[in-house]
């Protein structure tokens, strides 16, 4: 556990970095990680992950990321294809890992919204500009059908108790149901449960994604 509060430092750490460099106001937060530090999702995330707010020179953004991040930090691995710019950089040699990604797509307008990042581990906040709790349900369920990942799995039942509306079609409550169906008491326990937070850890291992599946079977 202290690991993952460690790893949760750092990335309040990369959000501050970004912000002072400046990078942060050309990007768009999303995933779990939005989620657990803007939201407050019951897990911890390893993968910190962003889009573009408005259009960018793409290479030039990575030239001066990469630039940039070299001067600070042990930038052990960069990528960057037609997709996006992947950059895995760590504190100082034989320290851990940290991974960024930074996908080439541009936020749809209305899709983003000023939001303040934090942790209890961590001094200080970052203010962010991160997805809409409506947009990341519709990527998280899009996540959920296309890879299964218990993680957004459990992202997305995170963002239907908070309210947010599910408005699935009868195929895409099918593809989810279907993904539900298939995970096993092992990932309940240990996948997901090694990254949960101790007060929700016993229900899921005891009830799993019960309260969405109920949800989705009520759905008309």
């Amino acid at each position: 556990m202290q690991r993952l509060r460690d790893h949760e430092i750092f990335e309040m750490t990369m959000l501050q970095w970004l912000r002072s460099k400046p990078f942060l106001g050309s990007l768009a937060f999303g995933g779990g990680t939005m989620l657990r530090l803007c939201h407050e999702l019951p897990r911890f995330s390893l993968e910190m992950g962003f889009c573009f707010f408005k259009e960018q020179d793409y290479e030039r953004f990575y030239n001066r990321l990469y630039h940039a991040l070299s001067q600070d930090y042990d930038v052990t691995c960069t990528q960057n294809n037609h997709e996006s710019i992947l950059v895995e950089i760590r504190r100082q040699p034989r320290m851990p890992k940290f991974e960024i990604e930074i996908h080439k797509t541009t936020a749809p307008p209305g899709s983003t919204e000023e939001k303040i990042a934090f942790s209890s581990y961590f001094p200080t906040q970052v203010l962010v500009r991160g997805f809409t709790l409506q947009k990341t349900l519709v990527n998280t369920v899009q996540a959920v059908i296309d890879s299964g990942s218990i993680q957004d799995t459990f992202d997305l039942e995170f963002l239907v108790q908070k309210g947010v509306a599910l408005n699935l079609s009868r195929e895409q409550r099918k593809k989810v149901m279907r993904r539900l169906k298939g995970f096993k008491k092992k990932d309940l326990d240990v996948k997901l449960g090694s990254i949960l937070l101790p007060e929700v850890r016993d229900y899921y291992k005891r009830q799993g994604f019960a309260y969405l599946e109920q949800i989705l079977s009520s759905e008309k």
